[in-house]
């Protein structure tokens, strides 16, 4: 009965080990080894190919890249074959010398070395079935694998089984792999590792968790007979117990790291493979200068608490990303904030939206007049007193001037006439959702008070440029197919003609001068159409403008919202915008658009010469003659401010004051300096020389003159004006609110 058992146990055995070494055969060539190996970073390139970003996308494993046998150390190499297998390059997969010597010394309870060859070791690791356990191989795993290493031999030269194995194998915790090993642990690549550090390598794969000081004396130990003599180990236990603490490699290293994570977001759902390169948009030249430009500018506002900022560059016909920096990186104490994703306040950045939808709604042309002073306008919570950049006002402007240089009342009686709740609904379409109502913001909406990200409002500067027309941004990985993908359908977000009439303004550096001055860092050498913006306390700086191939966008400011100090529009975002728009068209022209065409449903602009009447304060014209832009139907030659007739009082009178008017109530702001808040006065005398004028405040003489600016004083105030002889001509009573400064 015992005999016939054996026997049933020995066919057992037989059938385990055909079973064992049919599925050895089936092995996976190089080839297919190599074509599987994925690295646990992904890399983002640029549009010409190169490497912007490397990130880590598999938290299982640290896996580089594949590295040939001829990119590694001939120091590792040596080193591996000396201490894994010294017969190597003699045995075909199996060392059965070292088999025997191991069956030997088992049986003579003596400790020996293992007899796993590389092409043993290397078998495990390209096929599971014979990968080591937590309790060891089975017999069965045992005789696969050696059947397996065998047929490696057979089939794959040495060189290539030397190269998968030191690619494959685990090193040390999380490593796999000698590019993870070397970039690790040593900062630097597999073909720059030295003897000691070759030494240190060998011998964490044979103990990848041993401890410090026994992978010390296995190194010292192995590159001594590497170098055949003797070796300092005291100083390699130094060096490698330094060395195993290190990790040299980051997560993630390169230029565009938040313009990688959107790439890589719109990869393939969860569960699915990431590819190991993605094709993005970007372009690695601009994408470098952006980045080098920001850095260097933020550099330069170095003593005024700014050290954040962020940089769009958008294709005008395709809407692909050229450049998307989302921080000033190492300057920046929150260089993971996305600056192009976060929500900012704009400022008047919104403004060219808003003159849009008057111009198109046809409340308003280029060339009509608006007040640019004092107003005070009443809100639930309140007056609402909007203020200029610069403090002051500007007295009677056009539009053109309004815009362009960037007056803030101006604005805000436009949007008294088309409304906040329209005015939201208007940057609604083009894909600036506001968090709240155009009711909720008020008429500070004008101002920018809302939030928005850098990328949609660069967006909606770009369907400016397209004459309205509103698409997405293109998707930030370029297509593999060489048919290009179909364009977004456009959506008409604003009048064609009223978009080509605010970029003309824009793009128009005498009506920008009143507040940037004639040789602002704005005026470009080719055609650009710019706006910039500051948000409240200036916690935010923008500035944002296109030409004819690029729309440019520049928020710089503080990722924790803290106020800069005393930077403008014109020194904060202004000269990194105007630096990346020369080097865009260092090779590439940008010519002014063409006047939208006429259609059946639309005419065609009209281009008018148009005059303005005089200032009643000064008797000079308001605004200089020249020709304008009109929508059809909206056209006229004179711009005047209509006079009302004298009372019967005033006509009597050889003098009148103009300014302020009476019963005019001044409300001081506390947060602008009490010296940029002077209320004008202006008289008009009907004969004689104005210089005469008197101005008497309270009873007390103050100035003389036509014009005179007072630094406001709280109380109820009158204000007399005398000839030269003391006789009252005029008088106005007036009142003056909030807290002065003496």
């Amino acid at each position: 009965m015992a005999h016939v058992s054996s026997h049933w146990r020995a066919a057992a055995l037989w059938c385990l080990a055909c079973a064992a070494s049919t599925a050895a055969w089936a092995v996976p060539s190089y080839d297919e080894v190599r074509g599987a190996h994925r690295a646990s970073e992904t890399l983002v390139l640029s549009r010409e190919g190169e490497v912007l970003q490397r990130l880590r996308t598999d938290a299982s494993v640290r896996r580089g890249e594949w590295v040939a046998l001829q990119d590694i150390s001939p120091a590792l190499r040596n080193a591996l074959v000396l201490g894994e297998d010294q017969r190597f390059y003699e045995h075909s997969g199996v060392d059965w010398s070292a088999v025997s010597a191991a069956a030997w010394g088992r049986l003579w309870h003596q400790r020996t070395r293992g007899a796993s060859t590389i092409s043993m070791q290397l078998a495990g690791l390209v096929d599971g079935d014979w990968r080591r356990g937590p309790g060891g191989r089975t017999l069965v795993q045992k005789l696969g694998q050696t059947v397996a290493a065998q047929v490696l031999d057979r089939r794959w030269r040495k060189d290539q089984i030397l190269e998968a194995y030191l690619n494959l194998v685990p090193f040390r915790g999380e490593l796999v792999g000698i590019d993870a090993l070397a970039r690790t642990l040593f900062g630097k690549a597999a073909h720059g590792l030295d003897a000691r550090e070759a030494a240190v390598a060998a011998v964490l794969v044979r103990a990848p968790n041993a401890a410090p000081q026994r992978v010390a004396q296995r190194a010292c130990a192995l590159l001594e007979k590497l170098q055949k003599q003797a070796v300092d180990c005291e100083a390699l236990q130094l060096y490698t117990e330094s060395s195993l603490q290190q990790r040299r490699w980051p997560a993630a290293e390169g230029v565009a790291p938040h313009f990688a994570r959107r790439v890589l977001a719109e990869q393939p759902a969860a569960g699915q493979e990431l590819p190991a390169r993605v094709r993005s948009t970007l372009s690695a030249p601009l994408q470098r200068q952006a980045m080098r430009s920001l850095q260097q500018h933020l550099r330069e506002l170095q003593g005024r608490n700014v050290e954040d900022g962020a940089v769009l560059v958008l294709d005008n016909a395709t809407g692909e990303v050229l450049a998307w920096v989302g921080s000033s990186g190492a300057l920046s104490q929150a260089s993971e904030v996305d600056g192009v994703l976060a929500l900012r306040q704009p400022g008047s950045t919104l403004k060219p939206f808003l003159y849009a939808q008057a111009l198109a709604e046809r409340r308003l042309t280029a060339a009509s007049l608006i007040d640019d002073s004092s107003a005070h306008l009443p809100t639930a919570a309140g007056l609402y007193i909007p203020q200029n950049y610069d403090r002051r006002f500007k007295g009677w402007v056009s539009v053109r001037t309004a815009l362009a240089a960037s007056l803030n009342v101006p604005a805000v009686r436009t949007l008294a006439m088309v409304s906040p709740d329209a005015f939201f609904a208007q940057l609604g379409t083009l894909g600036m959702p506001l968090r709240e109502s155009g009711s909720y913001y008020g008429y500070s909406l004008a101002l920018g008070s809302a939030e928005v990200p850098l990328l949609q409002l660069t967006n909606a500067y770009r369907a400016l440029a397209n004459g309205g027309c509103w698409r997405p941004v293109a998707a930030a990985q370029l297509q593999n197919t060489k048919q290009a993908a179909p364009a977004p359908t456009c959506a008409p977000a604003l009048d064609a003609r009223a978009a080509f009439i605010v970029g003309d303004i824009l793009a128009d550096g005498n009506a920008r001068a009143p507040t940037f001055g004639t040789d602002s860092v704005l005026a470009t050498r080719f055609w650009t159409a710019v706006k910039t913006g500051t948000s409240k306390d200036m916690r935010d700086n923008w500035a944002v403008g296109w030409s004819q191939h690029y729309t440019v966008g520049v928020w710089v400011g503080n990722a924790g919202g803290e106020a800069m100090h005393g930077v403008s529009g014109s020194s904060g975002a202004a000269p990194i915008w105007a630096e990346l728009m020369a080097q865009l068209h260092a090779q590439r022209p940008s010519r002014a658009p063409q006047p939208p065409a006429a259609t059946a449903a639309r005419p065609a602009l009209l281009r008018t010469a148009v005059r303005y009447g005089p200032d009643p304060a000064t008797g000079e014209p308001l605004a200089a003659a020249r020709s304008e832009w009109f929508l059809p139907g909206t056209q006229q030659p004179l711009f005047a401010l209509e006079q009302a007739g004298p009372s019967p009082a005033a006509a009597s009178l050889q003098g009148r004051i103009l300014r302020p008017a009476p019963g005019t109530i001044v409300a001081l702001d506390p947060d602008i300096p009490p010296d940029r808040q002077r209320l004008q006065f202006a008289a008009r005398l009907a004969a004689g020389d104005a210089r005469a004028l008197r101005w008497w405040l309270d009873g007390k003489e103050v100035a003389r003159g036509a014009h005179w600016a007072w630094l406001p004083w709280p109380g109820r105030h009158r204000m007399e004006l005398r000839d030269a002889k003391g006789a009252v001509l005029d008088t106005v009573a007036f009142e003056v609110r909030g807290a002065g400064v003496k």
